[in-house]
């Protein structure tokens, strides 16, 4: 059954800000949980301009998370079999994510992300039809609260308490009960994840188990984003995009050793994701992000 969750993530700062803060926070994370074995392997990252979406940047990445796989996963699929690829077209107010596994064919996950400078409010921002929205659970995500699920412990998430924490260079917080109400400057995030696992025995239950890791790594994302508020704030977008170049480069150099490995599992398919990619942007990408309202 086709699961679809709205996250509300609602931030304390501008949406320039937050597409700076937010773009520096993945870098750092990616380093952090990347060595020989396991982490990220950037596979393309390029620039796209399109008439609808205007400006944005396309991602292709493999996900390499064997140790991080429970354990009753691992009994249906080899390790090195359960490697993550993603897909990712953003821009400054909307992005989509497409995320696979090759060696679940038929699954698929899909994050639709819209940008809006209010505390959460707005309803229906995805365009979602009366279908859809019979079935979409909304959940707000405060970033001052803890998790201790499984996949928060995985991801390691930050316990700095925010409720306490202030920053030195903007002064804001420290994020006091009701701060979603009173906060200005405030932007939300707002993440549609649609999840389709049709496998016999185990759908419903992957379905739910990836849900949920979704959900740790926007809470752990947007947490560490606002905890690392006084090392990215002032950052210009240019500065972001050469630190992205270089942590591609790093990242690339730290998967050199098991590069042979990973072509073996996927099996010939970068060069078929780069061949679809090219006939998308040939054909203009706004059908990607069908459905979508245009920001106001």
């Amino acid at each position: 059954m086709v699961q679809i969750k709205e996250f509300r993530i609602v931030m304390p700062m501008t949406m320039e800000e937050y597409e700076i803060g937010i773009g520096y926070t993945i870098m750092k994370m990616e380093e952090q949980n990347t060595n020989s074995q396991e982490g990220v392997e950037i596979i393309e990252n390029k620039p796209f301009d399109d008439d609808f979406l205007g400006k944005g940047k396309y991602t292709s990445k493999l996900y390499h998370l064997q140790s991080k796989i429970p354990s009753w996963l691992k009994a249906f699929a080899p390790p090195n079999a359960l490697i993550v690829q993603e897909e990712s077209w953003s821009t400054a107010y909307k992005s989509k994510t497409v995320i696979k596994c090759p060696f679940f064919s038929k699954c698929s996950l899909t994050i639709e992300t819209v940008n809006k400078s209010d505390n959460g409010s707005s309803e229906n921002v995805h365009g979602l039809n009366t279908e859809q929205l019979a079935i979409r659970q909304v959940e707000y995500l405060d970033i001052t609260s803890i998790s201790k699920d499984y996949w928060s412990k995985i991801i390691g998430a930050n316990n700095v308490e925010l409720t306490s924490f202030k920053s030195q260079k903007t002064g804001r917080g420290p994020l006091e009960k009701g701060w979603m109400e009173l906060c200005k400057p405030i932007v939300t995030t707002y993440k549609l994840v649609t999840m389709d696992a049709p496998v016999w025995g185990i759908g419903d239950k992957m379905e739910d188990l990836l849900i949920s890791g979704e959900r740790a790594l926007f809470l752990a994302s947007h947490r560490l984003c606002f905890v690392w508020m006084d090392d990215w704030f002032g950052m210009t977008k240019e500065q972001i995009s050469e630190m992205e170049k270089q942590k591609d480069i790093l990242l690339k150099k730290t998967f050199q050793k098991t590069a042979s490995n990973s072509k073996v599992v996927i099996n010939g398919k970068h060069e078929t994701k780069r061949k679809e990619m090219q006939a998308i942007s040939s054909q203009g990408i706004a059908s990607i992000f069908h459905g979508y309202t245009q920001p106001s």
